[in-house]
């Protein structure tokens, strides 16, 4: 079968803008914020369980008692682009040669619906309430500066979706249509409320979490399929324990960050920065029909990129003066 390319980035076609942290942020995705069992202030978005207790103990800190918190933190930053080393935010620069694997959108047939596609992702580092000390001294805070965490141009399991198995071998279990099937009910869980942790390899509404790589195998707009590789990129750094698990209930949860090899779906958020600023965050697999009207150029395609709100139960205790 023969594919052909329908939209398609040039080595010059690389465009971006730096996130501004006031306008761009949409600072209600903070909401609902909890003290204790306790809502400070509820907001519209769905939020995860708190510890209902008044008091956390944490054992080898001091002080080891303090009061259970749970808000909503913008942490990183993942952009999606056709262009290798393309990175849009940090205003449209390009870090290296297109040698790598162009990504874009292909004809799996004659049909104009019949479509897959290829991404290159970015991750940055980018905890912006700390960086740009919005609540100071706040022990709950992500405490780290911007970076560039990961690239997927050299990452050499990212566009193979053979040697992907090495990192996720239960893929050959999922890819069946019983397994998929089911995803109808995670992309409903998203559409309510919050996605279904427990339908770990399906991404909602986007489709299927598996394989971890680039490859979409049904494109059905720009918007979908870059969610989705932004699901799967975090899948797969999950995976290799780059990313942590931060939400819980239990007073070993909020004491610390856990390794999580399998992805929390319901502790993130995401918030389009580019090519538009959405007004609000969606929970994981929610569906993009009505947040993709008017994004993405027609023919020619978009990049995109997307501000990544995370969920932190923590057990915030006060300093001891010299310690």
């Amino acid at each position: 079968m023969v594919f052909g390319i329908v939209s398609h980035a040039n080595a010059a076609d690389c465009r971006g803008e730096f996130i501004n942290p006031i306008l761009d942020v949409c600072w209600k995705c903070l909401f609902p914020i909890s003290l204790g069992p306790a809502k400070i202030s509820s907001g519209k978005l769905p939020d995860t369980p708190n510890p209902k207790k008044i008091v956390c103990f944490c054992k080898g800190k001091i002080p080891p008692v303090g009061i259970p918190i749970g808000f909503w933190e913008p942490v990183r930053v993942a952009e999606v682009t056709r262009t290798p080393y393309c990175m849009m935010s940090l205003g449209g620069i390009k870090l290296g040669s297109s040698a790598k694997k162009q990504g874009g959108v292909t004809h799996k047939s004659g049909r104009p619906s019949d479509k897959r596609s290829y991404y290159h992702a970015h991750w940055y580092i980018y905890p912006v309430m700390y960086l740009f000390e919005l609540l100071l001294d706040f022990v709950c805070l992500e405490k780290s500066s911007f970076d560039v965490g990961y690239m997927t141009e050299f990452d050499p399991l990212w566009g193979d979706d053979a040697k992907a198995l090495i990192l996720n071998p239960e893929a050959m279990l999922f890819g069946n249509p019983l397994a998929q099937a089911a995803c109808a009910a995670d992309c409903l869980a998203a559409n309510s409320k919050l996605p279904r942790d427990e339908l770990f390899w399906c991404a909602g509404c986007q489709g299927s979490m598996y394989p971890f790589t680039g490859t979409i195998m049904t494109h059905y707009s720009g918007v979908q399929a870059s969610q989705l590789v932004v699901q799967k990129m975090m899948a797969k750094l999950h995976r290799q324990l780059l990313m942590l698990r931060t939400s819980g209930t239990s007073d070993k949860e909020i004491c610390d960050k856990s390794l999580a090899p399998k992805i929390k779906k319901t502790q993130y958020r995401i918030q389009m920065t580019y090519p538009k600023t959405d007004s609000t965050c969606h929970p994981l697999g929610k569906t993009t029909i009505r947040s993709e009207i008017g994004v993405e150029k027609p023919y020619i395609g978009e990049d995109f990129s997307y501000l990544i709100w995370r969920k932190r139960n923590c057990c915030a205790t006060v300093p001891i003066a010299g310690k």
